[in-house]
């Protein structure tokens, strides 16, 4: 078995788990290569203990979703998988798809040098997919609703000789329109996706940004600096923020207007943009992707108002 197989990773993995009915899935063919078994052999293994491998476990794939996966296959597994069995198998015989609990179960049954390491790595994959489809599942239903829409505007005839590009783009478009998020959640190390939403939400303002924070410090100056020019910043934070008036003196020769003001009437942190949106974010903005947190847009005007009396 190549060398190169022996080193497969997390995000290796992660590209061969697919979507199917619901559920994340790996396909047995796969499975065969990162175990060092033959497809046969890791098909024989659940025939032998078929009680063991109820259909939430594992499952034969239909010719149609057969025919879906094989589109998506990545160029970079096709040239590290040699098995025969993976390049040559057709439609003619249909694949057994693995759920986590599946693996979980195969790897208890088969017995080589390398099952521990890579059940684990299979495991980790699939716990990083349920992450990133949990932190863009609002998104994820976006763009269904949206290529649903489009789909309704075309006819039988339009639909044959649509260009997939040209699909897309409408796709892209929709979602450049609509609200940027309703809600989002980062998982520790997402410093960069955090502080990006952040940015994207202080660019929305065109008069004024109100931030609640307790424990701000001077790293907020760094994103404020995105803010449009004429835009108004107010800051209110408690005794305990780091931010000093030097810091505040000095962004405000250069992208004025700041204020800040201390105040103990919040324990939790809001961002308001134009006194119209409301954004609550479940950690200082100081500590951005260091533990996990939610950012979420919070639609109910009452709740706005009420904080705007506050300030």
């Amino acid at each position: 078995m190549d060398n190169e197989l022996l080193n497969i990773g997390v995000q290796n993995i992660k590209d061969l788990i697919y979507t199917i009915r619901g559920k994340q899935v790996i396909l047995d063919s796969d499975v065969a290569i990162l175990y060092h078994y033959e497809t046969k052999k890791i098909n024989e293994t659940v025939k032998r203990n078929i009680r063991r491998f109820p259909e939430k476990f594992c499952f034969r794939l239909t010719k149609e979703e057969y025919e879906e996966i094989l589109l998506k296959k990545p160029n970079n597994w096709s040239q590290i998988a040699t098995s025969s069995t993976y390049k040559n198998r057709g439609i003619s015989y249909l694949p057994n798809a693995f759920t986590e609990q599946g693996i979980g179960m195969l790897s208890g049954l088969l017995k080589n040098e390398i099952a521990i390491q890579v059940s684990i790595n299979i495991m980790d994959a699939f716990v990083e997919m349920r992450k990133f489809i949990n932190a863009n599942k609002n998104l994820f239903e976006r763009i269904i609703n949206i290529e649903n829409t489009i789909d309704k505007n075309f006819t039988s005839i339009d639909k044959q000789f649509m260009n997939y590009d040209n699909k897309f783009e409408q796709i892209f478009n929709a979602l450049q329109k609509e609200e940027s998020f309703k809600q989002k959640i980062f998982f520790e190390g997402q410093i960069y996706d955090a502080y990006s939403l952040i940015i994207d939400i202080i660019k929305k303002a065109k008069t004024k940004i109100t931030i609640i924070d307790n424990y701000i410090d001077d790293s907020i100056l760094k994103m404020l600096v995105k803010k449009n020019k004429s835009v108004e910043v107010v800051i209110l934070t408690s005794e305990k923020s780091k931010i000093s008036k030097l810091d505040i003196q000095k962004f405000n020769k250069e992208y004025p207007a700041l204020k800040v003001a201390k105040t103990d009437k919040f324990h939790d942190r809001f961002i308001i943009v134009d006194n119209v949106e409301l954004y609550h974010c479940g950690a200082s903005i100081k500590d951005l992707g260091k533990k996990c947190f939610g950012i979420s847009k919070m639609e109910n005007e009452e709740v706005l108002n009420i904080i705007k009396s506050i300030v």
